[in-house]
């Protein structure tokens, strides 16, 4: 990597405005490995007038333009795969095998999927004399996390290719590095000059610049409902859209007919992997009371064995958590889960045995949670899962859906019919019955305080786009 210290605007590496830099944080060893700069207002401004001045050309280029466009991009990313896995697995703690086989996948499969949406996808459509043409919204922000990097990047990035807008790409000054490989990667896929630009920077600074901008016409967000809020206030001003994929804090509801042994193994494992840093990770578990205990030996005997350690080790299941300030709160609500009376199967605090420097979190499984416990309430963001008996089929449903968040939700049951009655019920933008396959043609995002807006395929396209009807457009 050459570009750490310089943010790509209009077309070229640019130095930023000012002198500020942040270490990057190996979250393994605790040392910082690399340096990068931090942009200002001027930097922002900067990449909005290239963004701006770049969108009447590429908003009037061609669907077949923009599809060798991002065909181009695929074949830049496939080449940079390897580097993207390794730094993903470096700054943000994933191990290897689920950096090259998840982390970078997103990548590959989101880009894939948006070509497959954009050639099949129809921008005008003439109702009686009335033509209804979707068109690009315009410059676009977008503001993206540290926990699934590429997912996030790509999810913004390549609808907004697709409908031909502009951008202004802010990542997690957290783990920055990937999306530097990512913009030398669409570099070399030859983006016009101004189309794709990246400003690297924190949130109350390049974060805050951005939505509040009046040359931006809409921020795209992912991370915290706490920042989302921020952004939605910030963007209030200039009445621009906002698009938010926010917290969650999902329930996966195992009825008393499902695969007990199965369900419980495959929940607790959804929570461990990414080292519990997924925001639609199924936290709370909801069991039958009579199968309680059992659930909880169940759970004890799957996330005991799962091995904790560094990013690069062989078998590793769990990496570190992604920072410092990520470990303490984790921490402090483990400590909130034992003092309120929860049943500590196993994990708790401190590192796992073996493991003093970085920032590893034993895997934890609470029992007999209840429902106003601070760790079935707030969104822990670490492998911990909350285990709560129900009595009732009606009495789950409505426990489920006691939160503010409403991301997703999951269904186990031995009978379809039963699962769809129950997933019918759920207040969450995504429900998984049965843990099927992931699915990049669904439509992903949350209600309520998990966000507004939807990702993924032509339900992301659409997003991007503007709605004009032009009446009279045809003789009557």
């Amino acid at each position: 990597m050459a570009h750490e210290l310089e943010f790509y605007i209009d077309g070229q590496w640019v130095k930023p405005s000012g002198n500020r830099t942040l270490g990057v944080i190996d979250p393994s060893n605790e040392e910082v490995f690399a340096t990068i700069a931090l942009g200002e207002q001027a930097d922002v401004d900067k990449a909005v007038a290239a963004a701006r001045a770049a969108f009447p050309a590429f908003a009037a280029t061609s669907k077949a333009e923009r599809l060798a466009l991002m065909r181009r991009l695929a074949e830049a990313y496939k080449k940079r795969y390897d580097d993207i896995a390794n730094i993903l697995s470096r700054e943000m703690g994933a191990p290897k095998e689920l950096a090259h086989r998840a982390q970078a996948a997103m990548g590959t499969a989101h880009l894939a999927k948006m070509i497959e949406t954009l050639e099949n996808f129809e921008f005008e459509e003439l109702r009686g004399t009335t033509l209804i043409a979707k068109e690009p919204i315009g410059v676009v922000g977008m503001i993206t996390p540290w926990n699934w990097p590429l997912n996030q990047i790509m999810c913004k990035v390549a609808p907004a290719l697709a409908a031909g807008c502009t951008m202004v790409l802010k990542p997690s000054e957290i783990a920055p590095l990937n999306a530097i490989i990512f913009a030398e990667a669409m570099e070399e896929a030859g983006v016009p000059k101004g189309v794709f630009n990246l400003v690297n920077g924190d949130g109350p600074t390049v974060g805050e610049a951005i939505s509040r901008h009046p040359g931006v016409d809409m921020v795209s967000f992912t991370g915290s409902t706490r920042a989302g809020i921020l952004v939605a206030k910030a963007a209030a001003d200039t009445v621009k859209r906002v698009h938010q994929e926010l917290g969650g804090k999902s329930a996966n509801i195992i009825l008393d007919d499902a695969d007990l042994k199965k369900s419980v193994k495959l929940g607790v494992e959804s929570v461990m992997r990414n080292s519990g840093q997924s925001c639609n990770a199924p936290t709370r578990m909801f069991v039958p009371e009579k199968l309680h205990e059992e659930a909880l030996a169940i759970a004890k005997q799957v996330a005991e064995p799962l091995k904790v350690g560094a990013p690069s080790a062989d078998g590793v299941f769990l990496g570190p958590v992604v920072s410092e300030v990520q470990y303490d709160k984790i921490q402090r609500l483990i400590e909130a889960g034992i003092k309120e009376g929860a049943t500590l199967v196993t994990g708790g605090a401190g590192r796992p045995e073996g493991l003093n420097r970085g920032y590893y979190v034993r895997p934890t499984v609470f029992g007999g949670v209840t429902d106003e416990m601070a760790i079935a309430r707030e969104e822990i963001f670490g492998p911990v899962l909350s285990i709560l008996p129900y009595k009732s089929d009606d009495e789950v449903v409505s426990r489920a859906n006691d939160t503010p968040y409403g991301l997703a939700a999951y269904v186990q049951s031995g009978s379809q019919e039963r699962a769809r009655k129950i997933a019918g019920q759920m207040r969450a933008g995504n429900v998984y019955i049965n843990y099927p396959a992931w699915d990049a043609g669904a439509p992903f995002g949350g209600y309520k305080q998990s966000g507004n807006g939807r990702e993924y395929a032509d339900f992301g396209l659409e997003e991007f786009l503007e709605i004009k009807g032009t009446v009279g457009y045809a003789a009557a």
